[in-house]
């Protein structure tokens, strides 16, 4: 337990027997025990049928505030027909009287700001360094099964920015969603099925003969290089009975090759790679498309078949099979997304491009049509990528022709900038990617800034190896100076912010907060010492400063591991 009823100045209970509040879920945990002690001794009644809320607590703008508040009374008070003020009143009593709690504050219509003391504060440093690894993960979404489907880029071509950046949101997500418990599929879907591909085998023999691309195909120096290939993997390519086929075939499975490697080389790597056209081949789109036409889901007009998809909150009725007989897309998408719960996805997320807001019901009806929860489906869109040189949005691709690749990207910044880079934004926010700025080793430079913090951290520990500095004494009362109580409180909100950033599907928190935390290992860095200055002493003081430049080392290596960015020992 965290918390009893006893008064306001009595003895503490032993260190023995519960956690002191070091972390902001301990604290969470310990503010929730003392609520419900309070409404178990009778200090605050719950109204008939209601529920304690969940508490939450967030560190304030303003450190004068405290260490961590909370508005859990304000929370309360219908609930409890009391004043929010008073219902803080009878919290902070038994808050107050925890180990490691130093002050407890009420502010304001009924804010409870948290003071910890230096020592239970300091204590985090050697929890971080403990778990490893570990630390900010947790089992909240242990026995959910997510498939992610994400970058599924046309094998028409090198994938582009906006498939970049999926590549990279995309992977973040996944590692955060593991780290949360989750149990995750990779998912890239090709969709090799229909025009698209059509347009792609005739712009491949339009060049094998020497000739200029269909008007509706494709362009950009790769349709070549592909053609040559074929040739090369079969000279008799032109002469075969259909020359279209022959190039279809080839060129559709070298595309997928280079596809996949770029994606290997840009450290995402998929768990499942599906074929649309395997849907069509093995029968389950007629079959699930029959079966919707027998309990009604689909009706027949002007010629067409329809999908109902207005009856589960879609704008307009699909068509599913066109007038001509062929399949539309939807129809690939009802098979599609059928097969994925039938593979066990408890929740199946799609991220599309910029032009797929229609999507987001289209998918959710399609759901609803086959008598599933609409709820297992997720659509998130993607904004608009720009990359910016000198000044001058880069608009051409020398080998693609009209857009910026994965290649080009990767090519003039590296893998890790380009990674970082497109997972700092909120997805739902055009981003200019400045070439200039990211090949900077400057503060300007955010990856440049993170990927220092740790490489700093390491250089600290080689600098205390050298000067006997070791983790043999520890005393977190040591750890009171302004820039650590600051860096303390980063380490602290890690957790939370990985659990939010896996709630909200916005990996970009985990790469903000890496940012804010360097920024305060680097003012920690200036204001302390971990070795001694020469002909000093080695004292508790320079060990316990080693345990929490070593907790800051774990957490932004952490941090970069769920980005998929590295973590250098050297910079």
């Amino acid at each position: 337990m965290f918390c009893t009823s006893r008064a306001r100045g009595s003895n503490r209970i032993p260190h023995s027997g519960y956690t002191v509040p070091v972390t902001p879920e301990e604290l969470t945990a310990a503010v929730s025990a003392c609520l419900r002690d309070a409404v178990a001794q009778g200090e605050l009644s719950l109204a008939d049928g209601a529920e304690l809320p969940p508490v939450k607590v967030e560190r304030p703008k303003n450190r004068e505030h405290g260490d961590w508040a909370t508005t859990i009374a304000m929370q309360l008070t219908k609930k409890v027909g009391r004043p929010p003020r008073e219902v803080a009143a009878v919290l902070r009593e038994r808050l107050e009287a925890q180990d490691g709690i130093a002050a407890v504050e009420i502010a304001g219509p009924g804010f409870l700001n948290i003071t910890l003391d230096t020592a239970a504060a300091g204590e985090l440093a050697r929890t971080v360094v403990e778990q490893g690894h570990a630390f900010g993960r947790n089992d909240a979404m242990a026995g959910t099964s997510i498939n992610l489907e994400f970058v599924s880029a046309n094998p028409t071509g090198p994938i582009h920015l906006g498939g970049t950046r999926w590549a990279a949101v995309g992977d973040a997500l996944a590692r955060v969603f593991e780290s949360q418990g989750a149990q995750v599929t990779r998912e890239y879907y090709f969709n090799d099925h229909g025009a698209q591909i059509d347009r792609f085998a005739r712009s491949l023999l339009a060049a094998a003969q020497g000739e200029p691309a269909p008007e509706d195909g494709y362009g950009g120096a790769y349709i070549a290089e592909i053609a040559d290939r074929v040739l090369a993997a079969d000279p008799q390519a032109l002469e075969a009975a259909d020359p279209q086929e022959a190039f279809r075939a080839a060129g559709v499975d070298f595309m997928f090759g280079d596809i996949k490697e770029s994606l290997h080389e840009f450290g995402v790597e998929f768990d499942v790679w599906f074929h649309e056209n395997s849907l069509f081949e093995d029968g389950a789109v007629e079959t699930l498309l029959e079966q919707l036409k027998a309990q009604d889901s689909l009706y027949f007009e002007d010629g067409a078949w329809w999908l109902r998809s207005t009856d589960y909150g879609d704008d307009k009725d699909r068509v599913v099979i066109k007038s001509d007989g062929a399949a539309a897309y939807i129809a690939g998408d009802i098979a599609y997304f059928k097969n994925k719960r039938d593979r066990g996805a408890d929740l199946c997320i799609y991220m599309l491009g910029a032009d797929h807001h229609g999507y987001v019901a289209r998918l959710k009806a399609v759901a609803a049509s086959l008598g599933d929860d609409p709820q297992r489906v997720e659509v998130m869109i993607g904004q608009m990528v720009n990359l910016v040189k000198d000044g001058v949005a880069v608009r051409m691709s020398k080998r693609a022709g009209t857009v910026v690749t994965m290649e080009d990207l990767v090519g003039a910044v590296g893998v890790d900038a380009a990674r970082y880079s497109l997972t700092r934004y909120s997805v739902d926010s055009n981003i200019d990617i400045d070439l200039d700025l990211l090949v900077k080793r400057s503060n300007e430079n955010p990856v440049f800034y993170v990927q220092y913090a740790h490489a700093r951290t390491c250089a600290v520990d080689r600098n205390a190896e050298a000067a006997g500095v070791t983790r043999e004494g520890f005393d977190a009362s040591l750890l009171g100076h302004e820039t650590e109580g600051e860096l303390l409180a980063a380490l602290g909100a890690y957790p939370s912010v990985v659990a939010e950033a896996a709630s909200l599907r916005e990996p970009h928190r985990v790469a903000r907060h890496l940012e804010a935390l360097a920024g305060s290992y680097h003012r920690w860095y200036g204001a302390c010492r971990v070795t001694p200055h020469a002909g000093e002493e080695v004292t508790d003081t320079h060990r316990t400063r080693l345990w929490l430049n070593d907790a800051t080392r774990q957490v932004l290596a952490n941090g970069l591991q769920l980005l998929g960015v590295s973590a250098p020992e050297r910079m």
